[in-house]
């Protein structure tokens, strides 16, 4: 009974990772700089990362070519549970 218990509180942790840095074109993906990509971090929910995404896309706003994005980690660990809400 304990393992079903933590194995559900396992799979409430949908991991995010939120990482950004400078593009080498304003249409593209591609990093100028791989030594320079900047790893926010991995937040448990898709709300925090959010919060962390804003937050750095807001202080690098002058720079056009600075883009941050939110990763679905907890969908490629388990692409089978994929979840509508982020």
């Amino acid at each position: 009974m304990g393992s079903n218990m933590s194995e559900k509180k396992e799979n409430s942790q949908l991991l995010h990772l939120v990482f950004g840095g400078e593009l080498t074109s304003l249409t593209g993906v591609t990093f100028r700089d791989l030594d320079e990509v900047d790893i926010v971090g991995i937040y448990p929910d898709y709300k925090s990362a959010e919060k962390a995404w804003r937050a750095k896309a807001q202080e690098t706003v002058d720079n056009a070519h600075m883009r941050y994005f939110i990763v679905h980690l907890h969908r490629l660990l388990d692409p089978a549970s994929d979840e509508t809400r982020g």
